[in-house]
């Protein structure tokens, strides 16, 4: 048998899977407590040794994805707030990354202190189209030139000044890696190579400079940001599929929805989003969030009018408890159903916002009327019972209030062995591998 271990390094636990590469079946799974504190290597081992218990596998090829430490942290750089910036943000979403800071237009003294403020892994460095403006690019390119910047820049503007550019960036000492232009044509959004370069600095530069880990191995075996595993495993689901599907990932401090949908030849139209259409996407809902955002979840929900009266007090309060302690573990059936009405309210609110554009940018919203998956994923519906995860996925699938068209046809499922970043981790090398994996406990097959 030719197995892989498979590890997601997150900010509380790390889980690890043991997959056959022969015939993609999970053989056996473990986690441990990250232990960010000391090493994450300490956990990321202890998690590998229960999933490899008994199983006398000896030496096997280790495939890890993270999001410890804050994920990868990206700002962009753009130039103009509803076309280029637009674009690199959500690019740089699809490429795992936490958009913390969007600019548009020409750095200037208070643009230039915003985007240290907000302390970046990444900067997205884009703008003009290919034979369009270059003067923005240029001029912000060359702002950060000057600054002594040395925080890790992705080049993917205009072609036309790209290379020269990304020589004034490199002569001034700018970490700086080139990449195609995101937004080459006006409606034509490009991602892949900007996607690429990314994952290449999030492993060449941001791995080892979150001081996670003392030694090199940890950097070596890092091979993604856990979002960007994730993101790859969806496509690989929904290719299986063959139609539309939804993932939406409820986690302690943020929310993500990922969804893939058919290219629609309308989107070549007239109405067309000038900053392109991104058919496999994702968003994060930075205040939604089970424990360290759970205040935000009631806030949220109160504004889309979720909550029912006289909820929004104690479901507040409760809310605060879990946030001022991110361990939080329920006891007891009144608690647990505390963590689930969390669920299906963070759940609703973004998907809502996924559908109706707001968190994507996309001014005509994303339609999901024809999903015909909605998986579930985090720990609070890993660990519940199937009627609970039931419950809280129904709650989105029935969001008619909601602003947004809910699917026509969908079923719902919840991703309990977290085989998803596995299969994302496994796909470039292990395609066969990957779809098996993923389809067989996703789709059914």
């Amino acid at each position: 048998m030719r197995v892989a271990v498979c590890a997601d390094v997150g900010s509380t636990y790390t889980k690890a899977a043991v997959v056959d590469l022969d015939d993609g079946a999970l053989v056996a799974v473990g986690s441990a407590p990250t232990t960010v504190g000391t090493d994450v290597l300490r956990g990321l081992d202890a998690a590998v040794a229960v999933a490899c218990a008994g199983l006398g596998v000896g030496e096997v090829p280790w495939y890890v994805c993270s999001s410890a430490g804050g994920g990868l942290r990206l700002a962009v750089v753009g130039y103009e707030p509803l076309v280029t910036a637009q674009a690199g943000r959500r690019v740089g979403l699809s490429a795992g990354a936490n958009v913390v800071h969007v600019a548009a237009g020409r750095l200037g003294a208070a643009q230039l202190a915003g985007l240290r403020a907000a302390r970046p892994d990444v900067v997205l460095l884009v703008g003009g189209t290919d034979g369009g403006d270059a003067e923005t690019l240029t001029h912000n390119a060359t702002r950060l030139a000057r600054a002594r910047w040395r925080v890790p820049v992705v080049l993917a503007g205009n072609v036309d000044v790209r290379d020269e550019l990304g020589a004034v960036l490199v002569g001034a000492g700018v970490p700086v890696t080139v990449a195609d232009n995101v937004l080459p044509r006006i409606g034509v959004l490009a991602p892949a190579s900007a996607r690429a370069a990314i994952r290449e600095v999030f492993l060449r530069h941001v791995i080892g400079g979150k001081g996670l880990s003392r030694g090199p191995r940890f950097g070596r075996l890092v091979r993604a940001a856990t979002p960007d595993a994730v993101l790859t495993g969806v496509e690989v689901l929904a290719d299986g599929v063959g139609g539309d599907l939804v993932v939406v990932d409820v986690g302690g401090a943020t929310t993500d929805v990922y969804s893939v949908l058919t290219p629609d030849e309308r989107a070549s139209g007239p109405g067309r989003e000038v900053a392109g259409s991104l058919w496999r996407a994702r968003t994060v809902e930075g205040d939604l969030g089970m424990r360290w955002s759970a205040p935000g979840v009631v806030r949220a929900a109160a504004e889309e009018r979720l909550l029912a009266d006289g909820e929004g007090d104690a479901l507040a309060v409760a809310a605060g408890a879990r946030a001022d302690d991110p361990g939080f573990l329920p006891v007891g059936d009144a608690q647990r159903a505390v963590d689930a009405r969390l669920a299906a309210l963070a759940a609703t609110v973004a998907v809502r916002r996924h559908a109706r554009g707001a968190a994507t940018g996309e001014r005509s919203g994303r339609d999901l009327r024809d999903v015909r998956l909605l998986v579930g994923s985090g720990g609070v519906l890993r660990h519940c019972p199937p009627v609970v995860s039931s419950g809280v996925l129904g709650a989105v699938l029935g969001d008619h209030a909601g602003g947004w068209a809910v699917p026509r046809d969908a079923r719902s499922v919840v991703d309990v062995d977290y085989v998803l970043a596995a299969g994302g981790l496994l796909a470039a090398e292990h395609p066969v591998a990957a779809g098996a994996l993923v389809r067989r406990h996703l789709a059914g097959d």
